[in-house]
């Protein structure tokens, strides 16, 4: 029998996330998943009518392809995707992920010509389309939150069919404070950094493009970021687990980075120019995920959480900085990770990751479930 949280979900991605009409094409993209998920996906489709297209892969499959994948196999491949996905007008991608590491071992130069001319044929268009991109519970991402599976799919249903309409009325004073702001500065345990947000727009973010949801995002002036920040989250990218990440800034441009794997990580801050600029500024206000699981799309919505993104800035809120390398770093401001503080224009609008402004308050995890 079909669990009913997952028509819910499905119908909602349809009508709601990616708010379809009657006759739209929408391209269905399921990443390590079970069948019923699909059938479930092209059911809600179907009852909403639209016309549905989807693709199965298998991230062994993919790993092995990339291995041994030439420059013109990857371009003739992206061609194609794009081509594929001119065609739609929305994108929904799940990822089971039944083993994080799967893309360890695929040489770093690898991994970045494929991210670059993927970024530049396929993504580029995806993002001009509506979209939504989530992940799907499954044993391997219970081990990595710390629950048993059962316990981790309720948290999975909870987090992801929660109240979003009432998440986006809570988020307008928010988007119309940082729009109103020209100076932001963060200050916490390793972190000073100061940049501008003015003239850029701020975009709420609540189930309409990633479930789970639950940010405010924009941009900072491209050259305006001066100052330090550490990172208390894990991050997981490329296949590596980077740990006590730290960057320095001056003239908006990352001048020294360190983590667990320093190298490593300047080489991926060395993959273009834009990849040492920050595309993204964002506030994570999601009630239910409250602990890092090492899996960004849920790390990045964690309530009295930040993310500072090196890298390319969404269209929305376009900086001007373009990049293969889009990298969600998080630093959670709450007591029990050493706290933090939030000023908009010599304004306090949020301390150990609470908002304190009358008009933001409706955002604390308590008035949001």
């Amino acid at each position: 029998m079909t669990d009913p949280r997952l028509r819910k979900l499905a119908d909602n991605l349809i009508r709601y996330s990616c708010a379809m009409k009657e006759g739209e094409k929408v391209l269905i993209e399921i990443f390590d998943c079970e069948e019923i998920l699909a059938e479930e996906m092209l059911k809600a489709a179907y009852r909403a009518g639209v016309r549905p297209y989807f693709t199965i892969y298998n991230s062994k499959a993919e790993r092995e392809w990339l291995l041994g994948a030439d420059r013109e196999q990857m371009e003739d491949r992206a061609k194609w995707e794009r081509a594929r996905m001119e065609q739609m007008d929305a994108y929904i991608s799940f990822r089971g992920n039944h083993n994080t590491m799967e893309s360890a071992g695929i040489p770093e130069s690898q991994s970045k010509l494929y991210s670059s001319i993927f970024s530049r044929e396929v993504q580029d268009v995806r993002l001009r389309k509506k979209w939504c991109v989530l992940r799907y519970p499954n044993e391997a991402m219970a081990q990595l939150s710390g629950m048993s599976t059962r316990d981790f799919e309720d948290f999975y249903f909870d987090v992801c069919t929660l109240d979003y309409e009432k998440m986006h009325r809570a988020m307008l004073p928010l988007k119309a404070l940082m729009e109103r702001t020209d100076r932001v500065r963060m200050v916490g345990p390793g972190t000073d950094l100061r940049f501008s947000i003015k003239g850029l727009p701020a975009i709420p973010c609540a189930g309409n493009c990633n479930i789970p949801d639950g940010e405010v995002f924009t941009a900072p002036v491209k050259d305006s970021v001066e100052g330090q920040i550490s990172f208390n989250t894990p991050s997981l990218y490329q296949g590596f687990k980077f740990e006590n990440l730290r960057l320095r800034f001056e003239g908006g441009k990352v001048v020294e980075a360190t983590s667990n794997n320093t190298e490593k990580m300047n080489a991926i801050l060395d993959t273009d120019e834009g990849a040492r600029y920050v595309g993204e500024f964002a506030i994570g206000v999601n009630p239910y995920v409250a602990k890092p699981m090492c899996d960004i799309l849920f790390d990045e919505k964690i309530a009295g959480s930040i993310h500072f993104t090196p890298g390319a800035a969404y269209e929305e809120a376009f900086n001007g900085n373009k990049s293969a390398v889009h990298w969600d770093l998080v630093w959670i401001q709450t007591p029990e990770m050493g706290g933090g503080e939030i000023y908009f224009d010599d304004t306090l609008i949020r301390k150990d990751g609470r908002f304190v402004l009358p008009e933001l308050l409706a955002l604390n995890p308590e008035n949001l479930k």
